[in-house]
């Protein structure tokens, strides 16, 4: 691939950058680390342009339609800021602590809301995520907040459920290193509420075990009847 010229657009410049490190900058990657100072601001005046040119290609008069004058920045701010800040945020920070009490029991966390989007037709993905751990003396301990955080950072991202899930479960595991992790989410899929069969009662689950919750039915169990009651 060869270099942008100094006047590519910002998109160019980036997506070289990740080129030729080699880095993988699917829909639910996270690029941030190739996004240079003040590029994100330039990436979302780029993004409302072509934005735009949809919105005329729909054959909308944005000129004269008070209700779409502004609906490219708009959705470029959405895009870029909101609901795919995942991939072009760093992670949060999340301040990790010794186990100092050699806390080895179950500890679930949830339900989290997860507000995501389906990578076939960026339509929502409306749902909750519940997570359990079994800690061990070694392990790290993360405040309840930063839960949310980053299964906000990892679902702010267009995806599908079953990667979304075990992207979080592999951060979880990294930070934390429990003996036993586990993860289940129930969404709503807006691309199979708002159209193809448009049926609304349809929710999608489904799980990672790890660990101890892989090895040991009874834990298993518990875990599950437990985040049932909630």
């Amino acid at each position: 691939m060869n270099a942008p010229a100094p006047d590519a657009a910002v998109s160019e410049r980036i997506r070289y950058r990740l080129v030729a490190a080699g880095c993988r900058h699917h829909a639910n990657d996270n690029i941030a680390a190739y996004i240079e100072p003040g590029e994100l601001d330039a990436l979302q005046a780029e993004v409302q342009a072509k934005m735009q040119e949809v919105l005329k290609s729909l054959v909308i008069d944005t000129d004269s339609d008070h209700n779409t004058q502004d609906t490219a920045k708009r959705v470029a701010k959405m895009f870029v800021r909101e609901v795919f800040a995942g991939r072009y945020a760093q992670p949060p920070t999340v301040t990790e602590f010794p186990n100092f009490s050699r806390l080895n029991e179950l500890m679930i966390v949830g339900p989290i809301t997860v507000r995501s989007a389906c990578s076939h037709h960026l339509c929502p993905i409306m749902g909750k995520v519940w997570i359990g751990l079994l800690p061990n003396e070694h392990s790290n301990l993360i405040g309840l907040s930063k839960y949310v955080r980053l299964t906000d950072w990892i679902m702010s991202r267009p995806q599908i459920q079953e990667e979304a899930v075990t992207m979080l479960a592999n951060e979880l595991q990294e930070r934390v290193q429990p003996d036993g992790l586990a993860l289940v989410m129930e969404a709503d899929h807006f691309c199979m509420h708002w159209r193809g069969v448009k049926d609304s009662d349809s929710k999608m689950t489904n799980s990672v075990m790890r660990g101890a919750f892989l090895k040991d039915a009874n834990l298993r169990r518990e875990f599950l009847s437990l985040i049932s009651k909630g």
